[in-house]
């Protein structure tokens, strides 16, 4: 009997990328927008409208917009998943926000993106970039990669994205590739699910970790904590870390930890939000 595959970042691209999961998302980016408590810490943590933001799994552009709703002007947003950036993209130019500026990348690889060498969303794709002489383009090269560095004043990763990523290792690339575009001192605001958020939850949890003792957990599944499920949204991958985790990957990847709170301790949300998203955590860390 052949192997069972382990779910891998491929896996988790080609699901944001079905058709489902577009329409999914791009729903909740045109209608539901940011929600109270996503406002709220915004609010508390990023009070400056001149920074200039990052935001890391941006979607189809529920949160980027909402950002640039709430008066920041200075936004880059990106996400792996073609059709969601592509989403996003006719998001922002449908209201006519301009200046955000919206790739396609992946947070563990930020240093081999347009992103992370500095490169300009204007000059992206464009002629003068693709005929530039040999010595212009080592020239631009060298410039840009000095202008990538730190040089972000926050940084978001919104809707338990940073969760989505299989493997603990490549969820501290992630993190220690943003940490590298933020400058010292820069916030990061990010959610997660959280194992010990209800009775239920524990309970269900003890049942799991026997499952692993035993080697009786769903073959695909990388890391206890990971689960895999359909809902109508498509195929979700999630990784639910406990709070310890999420401290010691903010310690190991250059991020002192500020701030966190489950949600429903922070504001009470309609129940469109309460439909679109179970219980979640908000973390906030600092570059250090």
């Amino acid at each position: 009997m052949p192997k069972t595959a382990k779910i891998s970042s491929a896996t988790v691209r080609a699901d944001f990328n079905d058709p489902i999961a577009v329409v999914h998302y791009a729903r909740a980016a045109h209608f539901l927008g940011l929600w109270k408590s996503e406002m709220l810490l915004i609010d508390r943590f990023f009070p400056d409208r001149s920074a200039s933001l990052l935001e890391a799994g941006c979607g189809a552009g529920r949160v980027t917009v909402g950002l640039w709703d709430m008066g920041f002007r200075k936004i880059t947003a990106f996400d792996f998943a073609e059709e969601l950036v592509d989403q996003a993209r006719t998001l922002v130019a449908d209201r006519g926000a301009d200046g955000i500026q919206i790739f396609h990348a992946d947070a563990t690889q930020l240093s081999k993106s347009e992103i992370g060498r500095g490169v300009p969303a204007s000059s992206v794709g464009s002629r003068a970039a693709k005929t530039s002489r040999p010595a212009l383009a080592r020239k631009r090269e060298k410039r840009t990669k000095t202008s990538a560095q730190s040089r972000f004043d926050g940084v978001l990763f919104m809707f338990n994205g940073l969760m989505q990523i299989p493997g603990r290792a490549n969820r501290r690339a992630a993190l220690k590739e943003l940490a590298r575009l933020a400058r010292r001192g820069a916030p990061i605001l990010f959610t997660t699910h959280d194992r010990n958020s209800t009775p239920l939850e524990q309970a269900l949890w003890l049942s799991e970790a026997r499952r692993w003792s035993e080697g009786r957990q769903d073959p695909q599944l990388v890391e206890f904590g990971d689960r895999y499920f359909s809902d109508e949204s498509g195929r979700t991958f999630m990784h639910l870390p406990d709070r310890e985790e999420i401290l010691g990957d903010l310690k190991a990847c250059g991020w002192k930890h500020e701030f966190d709170s489950l949600r429903r301790d922070l504001t009470k949300e309609s129940r469109a939000v309460q439909d679109f998203s179970d219980e979640c955590r908000f973390w906030v860390g600092r570059k250090e």
